[in-house]
């Protein structure tokens, strides 16, 4: 189903992007990734070097006449973020990426599709391998695992990468030049609980949570989509204060950095009040359904009979559980004052997952001011301190400060202008680029993120806009072109 997209122009990148889709590199299973890049590199007698964190880096020496420019540095990450709608039979370990033609843009048959961060991996390729494009002295840098804890960029070592200007492609709006990004932090709360056995009579369902858009919980936080752990856990907490309801499982979510679409709970009920039940969440699904309408047209809420568990967990930590959740900050925090329609700090309730002995609260908590995310910190830990949970905040990493007098942004604006005939817009994105890692390792840099126009990233609805994808690679090869001498 790959509908020819290695013919798409411009051909050199959708050429090499159709080779990324063939092989699996979801975050954390990058070996086939690193080791195709290595050999890429090799056969273009290239040098190239593995680091130990798992980055490639290829050098490519300047064209004839350019010796003398600026080095510059094309970065980009070599995961992905593996989503796929419920029912659909995909091995992200094993399996290519099933590829769509849909009008003016490239998406997945019910998968991510890995443009994110695929299209910056490919158009890097394509400078690579390129005998006629004029540039300076170029180093390719793919970092590994962005998308589950930028172990990459956090283990990238000082002194290894020689020029001095970053070509981030890993941002999502063509005609946007980026300069800044938040940072962010993880939180993983922990409750410990006990299982308990049920008395009497009950009867038990198995209750979910889907058709939720999802998404990335930077770029599309401020849509206000459906959080399937929240939804969940007000049917939860709604079941258990008037019916009785106990929970013996709950599987929410799966990664930080998506916005959670789906969320599974197998609970058990007094026999008598399972009709009751049934009646309420019937009342309180069109309820949810009605607040989210506009934005989550095709959100299911379902409860189907299912196997008495053999027991349920301990009532009293269930119940700190639920009002924590309920308390918990989710979405935007705060809207910048800076720049229009920016989110300045929000937090992403990704995950809620049951299983020995414990139940965990995984979260993303983002924000471009470094004092509001550590009050949000506070904030949270003090939620679930008060219900008796361990609360444990790490992977923090910091924002990219932006700097509008930066000689590149100025060299790329011209450019754009230039070509196309309009001002690029400038930007900052409540993301967590690795662009503020990098930078703190090497401070003197100068960097602009960009690229093709990407929708729903971190989703099975991620697409890529075709035209745009032209753009930006017009954009990057002129500004090659365009890099001054030292």
């Amino acid at each position: 189903m790959n509908n020819n997209i290695s013919q798409l122009s411009p051909r050199e990148v959708w050429r090499n992007f159709y080779l990324l889709t063939r092989i699996p590199r979801a975050s954390g299973n990058e070996e086939k990734i690193r080791n195709f890049l290595a050999d890429f590199g090799n056969r273009l007698a290239l040098e190239c070097v593995v680091d130990e964190v798992g980055n490639v880096i290829i050098r490519k020496p300047a064209a004839p006449g350019m010796e003398s420019r600026r080095g510059v540095i094309l970065q980009s990450h070599l995961d992905m973020v593996p989503q796929k709608n419920l029912g659909k039979l995909h091995d992200f370990a094993t399996d290519p990426i099933e590829t769509v033609l849909d009008g003016e843009w490239v998406r997945a048959n019910g998968t991510t599709l890995g443009a994110d961060n695929g299209m910056g991996v490919a158009a890097a390729m394509a400078v690579l391998e390129s005998r006629e494009l004029q540039h300076g002295p170029l180093e390719a840098l793919f970092t590994s695992n962005e998308e589950s804890g930028m172990t990459g960029a956090f283990g990238l070592k000082p002194g290894l990468l020689r020029g001095d200007i970053l070509l981030n492609l890993d941002s999502e709006d063509e005609g946007e030049l980026c300069i800044g990004c938040a940072g962010g932090s993880n939180g993983r709360v922990s409750f410990a609980c006990r299982e308990e056995a049920l008395p009497g009579e009950w009867k038990a369902f198995m209750i979910s949570v889907t058709g939720l858009k999802g998404g990335h919980s930077g770029v599309d936080i401020q849509l206000g989509r459906g959080n399937a752990n929240k939804i969940m856990n007000r049917i939860l907490y709604h079941g258990h204060l008037h019916h009785g309801l106990r929970l013996a499982s709950i599987d929410g979510g799966s990664l930080r950095n998506a916005i959670p679409r789906e969320s599974v709970a197998h609970v058990a009920l007094p026999a008598s009040m399972a009709q009751p039940f049934l009646m309420s969440l019937s009342i309180l699904t069109s309820t949810i359904k009605e607040e989210l309408s506009a934005v989550e047209p095709t959100l299911t809420i379902e409860a189907v009979p299912a196997s008495l568990p053999e027991s349920v967990l301990e009532e009293s930590v269930v119940v700190r559980l639920m009002r924590a959740l309920y308390g918990c900050p989710n979405g935007v925090v705060r809207m910048t004052s800076e720049m229009a329609d920016l989110v300045e700090t929000s937090n992403n309730l990704a995950m809620v997952q049951s299983g020995n002995g414990l139940v965990t609260v995984e979260m993303l908590l983002r924000s471009s001011v470094d004092s509001a995310k550590v009050d949000l910190e506070v904030m949270i830990k003090s939620i679930f301190d008060l219900a008796g949970a361990d609360t444990l905040f790490d992977g923090r990493y910091p924002g990219w400060k932006p700097d509008p007098a930066s000689s590149i942004l100025k060299i790329m604006q011209e450019v754009y202008h230039k070509k196309f005939g309009k001002i690029a817009e400038t930007s900052a994105v409540h993301a967590g680029l690795e662009c503020g890692i990098l930078g703190s390792t090497y401070p003197d840099w100068e960097m602009i993120s960009f690229g093709p126009t990407i929708r729903f990233p971190h989703s099975p609805d991620e697409k890529v806009s075709i035209p745009s994808v032209k753009k930006f690679w017009e954009l990057l090869v002129e500004t090659l072109r365009s890099i001054p001498a030292r």
